[in-house]
């Protein structure tokens, strides 16, 4: 096993009843996925997930709540990702060039899922711990800044 482990921030956007995916080549083929990716450093969890997102959707969006921190082992990879799935709200796409491994962006409802291969097990279970508790406060994150002070949304 890799370790330590990767953290990793995921958007979880729904409009209409249909959730804001991406499907991205793995070098295996491609596989779907929420908008995700690694934590940079010195960026928040809140900067990362909007990042992530405009950069593999194009779309803008704003964190509204978390949905779970999850722990997954990729018996693939070899590799350990702590997962932190926030609730985002849609605000607007843009023009921008998406990242190279993205193929497509989707809206589907969670029943087109099973059309698809999955990037991890972790894909259906943000969406469907989404459908049955809803999200906290965004405040349930503090991250002190450099001073010690406490930051929170």
């Amino acid at each position: 096993m890799d370790w330590p482990p990767h953290i990793t921030v995921a958007a979880i956007a729904e409009r209409e009843g249909k959730f804001l995916f991406v499907e991205e080549d793995v070098g295996f083929g491609p596989v779907l996925n929420q908008p995700a990716g690694h934590l940079d450093p010195g960026e928040t969890l809140f900067e990362a997930v909007v990042r992530e997102t405009l950069e593999e959707t194009g779309w803008q969006v704003e964190p509204r709540g978390v949905i779970g921190i999850y722990h997954y082992a990729s018996p693939e990879a070899g590799i350990v990702y702590h997962r932190i799935a926030f609730q985002v709200q849609p605000l607007r796409q843009t023009d921008g060039a998406l990242d190279s491994p993205i193929r497509a962006v989707h809206w589907l409802t969670p029943d087109e899922l099973p059309r698809f291969a999955l990037r991890s097990p972790l894909v259906t279970l943000c969406i469907e711990d989404f459908l049955r508790r809803g999200s906290l406060p965004l405040a349930f994150i503090a991250h002190p800044d450099a001073t010690g002070t406490v930051h929170s949304r």
